[in-house]
């Protein structure tokens, strides 16, 4: 049996996929990125073989993505983290949902991408790094709230008053403005939900950008935070589709698209 693996090198995590022949997600692994990509990327990997079972001659073809895609030496190729999010939005929907516009938030930078009726990517935005609207932002507001950024989720729906106001755009001024609501004895489920909030308050403006239509696929590690989707759906007034493994989802298509490359390149 040959394998495909798509490797998504990210500012904070690398995540990994394999995916067999049959296009079936055989594992995945996600691990910190920390100071050097390409070590930490390489030995993800060999670690993930080695839990599998797989032989590493079987690996056949590997396809980088992500921010340090091109520090990645054995990939077979690589490619932009919009196309493999796209397919990999579509492979993990599997029919429960006809995607035709993803919300994709990431350690430092979140994205709105538009697809057509065949999945292919129309129109993409993303948003800047130094926005109060990332993963990394939600651990930094988890750590001056003195809890765990798992349990943000939980306190948003334990919030009893109107979400406050969070108005900064940049993460730094933003984390002064929480730091200062809690000097003024606002409760932290209120603060949760009112970062929660702001949050889709940009996610919103930058799904416009792309054109919001129905369909809407949310993946990257906050997509797990059950706070933060419930703040989204109410400002979208419209439900969202959440995958079984939302923070896998890019590597999850370039592992796809691996396959697919493999295919061409051997007229399979």
């Amino acid at each position: 049996m040959n394998y495909f693996a798509g490797i998504d090198i990210g500012s904070t995590a690398i995540k990994i996929a394999i995916v067999d022949e049959n296009r079936k997600l055989v594992g995945h692994k996600i691990s910190a990125s920390g100071s050097m990509f390409y070590k930490y990327a390489k030995q993800a990997l060999k670690e993930m073989l080695d839990e599998l079972n797989i032989d590493e001659k079987n690996l056949v073809y590997r396809v980088a993505t992500g921010y340090g895609r091109k520090l990645f030496k054995e990939a077979d190729e690589n490619i932009s983290e919009i196309t493999a999010n796209a397919m990999g939005a579509m492979a993990a929907a599997d029919g429960k949902c006809n995607i035709k516009t993803i919300i994709n938030i990431g350690g430092q930078d979140s994205k709105a991408i538009s697809l057509d009726d065949e999945g292919n990517v129309v129109n993409f935005a993303m948003n800047d790094r130094c926005a109060a609207g990332t993963g990394k932002f939600l651990d930094v507001v988890a750590m001056n709230l003195e809890i765990e950024v798992d349990e943000l989720g939980e306190y948003h729906f334990k919030s009893q008053g109107t979400p406050l106001a969070i108005n900064s755009t940049c993460a730094v001024f933003a984390e002064s403005e929480i730091i200062g609501l809690l000097g003024n004895d606002h409760s932290v489920e209120d603060i949760v939900a009112g970062v929660h909030y702001s949050i889709a308050k940009r996610i919103i403006k930058l799904l416009k950008r792309v054109g919001i239509n129905e369909g809407i696929y949310f993946d990257g590690g906050p997509a797990l935070n059950s706070g933060l989707v419930n703040a989204i759906e109410n400002e979208l007034g419209k439900k969202i589709f959440i995958p079984e493994f939302p923070q896998i989802t890019t590597s999850y298509g370039a592992a796809i698209l691996a396959l697919e490359s493999y295919e061409f390149e051997n007229k399979i």
